[in-house]
């Protein structure tokens, strides 16, 4: 299981610059993201190689920032690759509340995080499939 951020940011110029800012002046590396919006706020959530000494120095700076539990998932980088990985879930019963994607490093395929009501009965049941469930390290 991954641990994401999900940091609340006001719609207006330079939040989302303030928040990498500070995570480059700690190190801290961000592996994946995504950036959903409305009118007056977004919702960044990110994948970072120090989870809690990233929310540690958000929350202090003054962010509202939230860990929550993700997998991520690698699939072949190829038309229904993301299908197939779908159809599981389905066919489990298995609700997302949310994804995103990106493509994988060195060969890899494409990974794809999900947020899901349930876990642990997700995560044995991609492995149990032989879908790859990718642990901090192999982000």
């Amino acid at each position: 299981m991954l641990k994401q951020l999900s940091v609340f940011l006001e719609n207006k110029t330079g939040r989302l610059t303030a928040v990498t800012e500070i995570l480059a002046e700690y190190n801290i590396n961000i592996r994946a993201l995504s950036l959903a919006d409305t009118s007056d706020f977004g919702i960044l959530r990110l994948i970072v190689n120090e989870p809690k000494k990233a929310y540690e120095i958000l929350k202090k700076d003054g962010f509202t920032v939230r860990i929550t539990d993700v997998i991520g998932v690698e699939m072949p980088d190829r038309p229904g690759g993301l299908n197939g990985v779908l159809q599981v879930m389905k066919s489990e019963g298995i609700n997302i509340e949310y994804l995103y994607a990106f493509l994988g490093t060195n060969g890899r395929g494409a990974v794809v995080i999900f947020r899901v009501e349930n876990m642990e009965k997700a995560m044995e049941i991609l492995q149990e499939k032989g879908i790859q469930v990718l642990s901090p390290a192999e982000l």
